[in-house]
């Protein structure tokens, strides 16, 4: 990890373009740009959904000005032209780097050529590494073709060193047995308050209703209840583990993953309507953590990556009372045990925020700092 000592003494340049300027975006740029100088951070070019500004040498922006002048610029984005712009940039002692703050598809797609290039890539968009293996692969060979690299902390966990304690025990030789957790900080304010190992407690949907209202969850809360972005950070930190690599083809959807969205709502469109209608499921909810309850546990939503048994999951679990998962969580925390050979009797715990601006652009600004 570089220091201040190391930004200011290293002799290399970094030209960063930033797509997606929203919370995560809007957070990176007001830290990036609070560097103190010298900084060798060149900020070349910002782009939202609708307009672009780009200058080689760096633009003349502050962190209270960037807004506006984006605002003004008269041209729109062109991932193409942006491809074409940043590529002209590499050279020796001269770094280009794609910050993605976008959970787009379309830049995502584009990641094999932006690496193919030169151009290193840093993001927490999840999409490009839990899709399809072919894509991974691309990524993975661009990378291997150029010398570019890709870094994805803020994937999993925000800004939690998740993806890099795996990636240093992978590295030094362990052997990752087990990978299990609350990966999902939705899902863990919505069971921390659900099930807390007593037997009554508040609705599901009431649960479920506030946390929409606190902005935990998305705008359609079936977004968050039907497992699929667990399922995204588990297929992602299975493809660190070298066994694993190829064992979900079509990523998150190879993840066997249990749906809380209730069948005859699967349909309905409307955010609204759904917390509408979620009540008239609260008895089925009721009586499983009443069940749980019974046998002295709490219910979580949790993803495993079992490496032995060669099983990736995310499903709703039951967990003793006296387990981290029901003892250790509050709000919306993420927590993550890694169970290997070296940490055999206890496993290695990653605890923390695992959702929010301020500490997953603080994930993205890790990985930039990773390449000085």
């Amino acid at each position: 990890m570089a220091s201040v000592l190391n930004l200011a003494s290293t002799t290399k340049t970094f030209r960063i373009a930033v797509i997606g300027v929203g919370l995560v975006g809007g957070e990176f740029i007001k830290q990036l740009l609070a560097f103190p100088a010298p900084s060798p951070f060149r900020l070349v070019s910002l782009s939202s959904s609708k307009a672009t500004l780009f200058h080689p040498d760096g633009l003349s922006v502050s962190a209270t000005s960037w807004k506006d002048e984006l605002a003004r610029s008269g041209r729109k984005p062109d991932l193409q032209a942006l491809l074409r712009e940043l590529s002209a940039l590499v050279k020796p002692g001269q770094e280009v780097v794609l910050v993605d703050n976008t959970s787009s598809n379309d830049v995502a797609a584009l990641y094999p050529q932006f690496l193919k290039l030169g151009v290193n890539v840093i993001t927490p968009n999840k999409k490009a590494f839990s899709s399809e293996l072919s894509l991974y692969e691309q990524i993975l060979a661009a990378s291997l073709e150029s010398g570019a690299r890709f870094l994805n902390e803020a994937t999993v966990g925000a800004g939690l060193p998740i993806i890099s304690t795996l990636k240093d025990l992978v590295a030094t030789g362990d052997k990752v047995l087990k990978i299990e957790g609350v990966f999902s900080g939705t899902m863990s304010y919505i069971f921390n308050e659900f099930s807390t190992g007593k037997e009554g407690g508040p609705s599901f949907s009431s649960v479920v209703s506030i946390a929409r209202e606190k902005g935990y969850t998305e705008p359609h809360p079936a977004d968050d209840l039907n497992g699929a972005d667990v399922a995204r950070k588990l297929t992602i930190l299975s493809r660190f583990i070298p066994s694993l690599r190829s064992a979900l083809p079509n990523g998150y959807q190879s993840v066997s993953t249990k749906s809380l969205v209730p069948a005859e709502l699967e349909g309905i469109e409307s955010g609204d309507e759904f917390i509408k209608r979620l009540p008239e499921f609260d008895a089925h909810y009721d009586k499983m953590r009443a069940e749980a309850a019974r046998e002295g546990k709490v219910l979580r939503f949790a993803g495993v990556v079992d490496v032995q048994a060669g099983v990736i999951k995310a499903d709703l679990e039951k967990y003793p009372v006296t387990h981290p998962f029901a003892t250790a969580l509050g709000g919306s925390d993420n927590i993550i045990m890694f169970h290997t050979e070296r940490y055999g009797a206890r496993p290695l715990v990653v605890q923390g925020a695992g959702a929010g601006a301020a500490v997953t652009a603080m994930g993205v600004l890790s990985d930039l700092l990773k390449l000085v």
